[in-house]
């Protein structure tokens, strides 16, 4: 009878160290912000559960001395006590006396340690990993009972691990990390995704945005081959017309020549003036001071700068010319992709799909100034080197100046330069490397859909 009583309250120890179990784990899993809402919305258990998360190293410490306490007392009273209880039917089955007392010790031992694991270890950290605010709730407030009545001892032993801690040179802290960083955030914004607790295109545009702060002013401007700029004796009149050419409302303003850029001439200042003084007025009179920023300026910060009425930046090599235009056109396109309205020019943007060619390849009709991130995006890793766009990459690779009709072999793709324009690869025809049948299959799609999302915003735009 004895023997019963003790077996009994070994499991209840059994159940006590699941329960430390799943105050370790539901503490260490549980989302901060989503406890923090729990409390607002006054749940059962909530507060107690958020005192205890901003205490956790000393929470902690108490669950592991729950812990360890109840594993040893289940050993102690557990083993002994299976074996008193098998040991009698082991001798009445002819086991010797000596024999069947080793074997009831191993028997017993077995037993409590795999209920032990099963009950006291598995079942309640299996239980914390998937619902962590849920346990967390449930036993967070026995979990604090328990710490603050061995306090003295705990604060000893948390004092002493601290200590040996500092000697390799490193500082405990007594919460986990809330802060993600960028790298973190992307990747569990992609495998939210993957789960289907996002949507893809939600994912995508909050990746990009991410990627904001690895980008600089140089990635995301026009580049000074591009730009359209007015002399500073241009007039009114000149404006309009480049407006009417180009689609284009703001334009920098030279003296000399473009690496003395003056100001910024916009076309509502122009069209301020009467039509007859136009022809006379000069953009000098009405230009507004220019923001120059160097290449090197972070897009975050680039986006703070221009903020109220500059929105145009122009962009300054580090040898104090002018290297482009940075607009937050230019900033939003690299979030959402290209933004067109009914003023904008009608021309192919830097990357399109282009169906697959004879081979079953994938096509996609690439501008010569897309940069090397935006060609990753669809698969294309090129190697390390001194350029920073497609039309770069060919004249490297071909050592000369490209001509239409050239193709060029990167990392098993095929750069077919389709136009030459301008001493540079102005459009090239990227061929994919040879996909599974699958995986062409969904790249068509992909190309199809992209075709008919163009159409459809034409289509508006008409």
């Amino acid at each position: 009878m004895t023997e019963v009583l003790l077996l009994l309250v070994a499991i209840l120890l059994s159940l006590a160290c699941g329960a430390f179990v799943a105050a370790e784990f539901s503490l260490t899993t549980v989302e901060r912000g989503e406890l923090e809402r729990a409390v607002e919305r006054g749940e059962r258990g909530a507060a107690g559960a958020l005192k205890a998360v901003r205490n956790l190293t000393f929470q902690l410490s108490g669950a592991q001395l729950g812990i360890t306490v109840t594993n040893l007392v289940v050993g102690m009273l557990s083993e002994p006590s299976i074996a008193a209880l098998i040991s009698g039917p082991l001798e009445s089955l002819g086991v010797s006396a000596s024999m069947s007392s080793s074997l009831a010790l191993v028997i017993g031992t077995a037993l409590s340690t795999v209920f032990l694991m099963v009950f006291g270890e598995l079942v309640p950290k299996n239980w914390a990993i998937s619902s962590p605010l849920a346990v967390a709730k449930r036993v967070a407030t026995p979990q604090r009972l328990f710490s603050a009545a061995f306090r003295p001892f705990i604060t000893h032993l948390n004092n002493t691990a601290n200590r040996m801690v500092r000697l390799f040179g490193i500082e405990p802290a007594e919460e986990l990390a809330s802060a993600r960083g960028p790298q973190e955030l992307a990747a569990l914004a992609r495998h939210s995704a993957k789960e289907g607790a996002l949507e893809p295109d939600t994912a995508e545009l909050f990746v990009r945005t991410l990627n904001l702060a690895d980008l600089t002013a140089e990635n995301v401007m026009t580049p000074r081959v591009q730009v359209v700029a007015l002399d500073a004796q241009a007039t009114c009149e000149d404006v309009a017309n480049a407006t009417r050419a180009t689609g284009l409302s703001r334009f920098p303003v030279y003296r000399g020549n473009l690496d003395s850029v003056v100001g910024v001439a916009h076309i509502k200042d122009c069209l301020t003036v009467p039509a007859e003084r136009r022809p006379r007025v000069r953009v000098s009179e009405l230009m507004r001071e220019p923001l120059l920023v160097p290449e090197s300026l972070t897009v975050d910060r680039l986006l703070d700068r221009l903020s109220g009425k500059r929105t145009m930046a122009v962009v300054i090599d580090e040898y104090g010319g002018t290297a482009g235009v940075a607009t937050l056109e230019d900033i939003v396109e690299e979030v959402v992709g290209e933004v067109r309205d009914e003023h904008d020019p009608h021309e192919t943007s830097d990357l399109d799909p282009a169906g697959v060619d004879d081979e079953g390849r994938t096509l996609y009709s690439a501008d010569g100034a897309a940069r090397t991130d935006q060609l990753a995006r669809v698969g294309l890793r090129i190697p390390e080197g001194p350029y920073e766009t497609l039309a770069g990459l060919v004249a490297t690779e071909l050592g000369r100046i490209p001509q239409a009709g050239d193709t060029v072999e990167v990392a098993d793709w095929r750069l077919d330069v389709v136009d030459a324009s301008g001493r540079r690869a102005a459009r090239v025809l990227l061929h994919a490397p040879r996909a599974s049948e699958e995986t062409r299959e969904t790249d068509m799609s992909k190309a199809d859909k992209g075709k008919a999302d163009k159409a459809d915003k034409e289509g508006e735009a008409k």
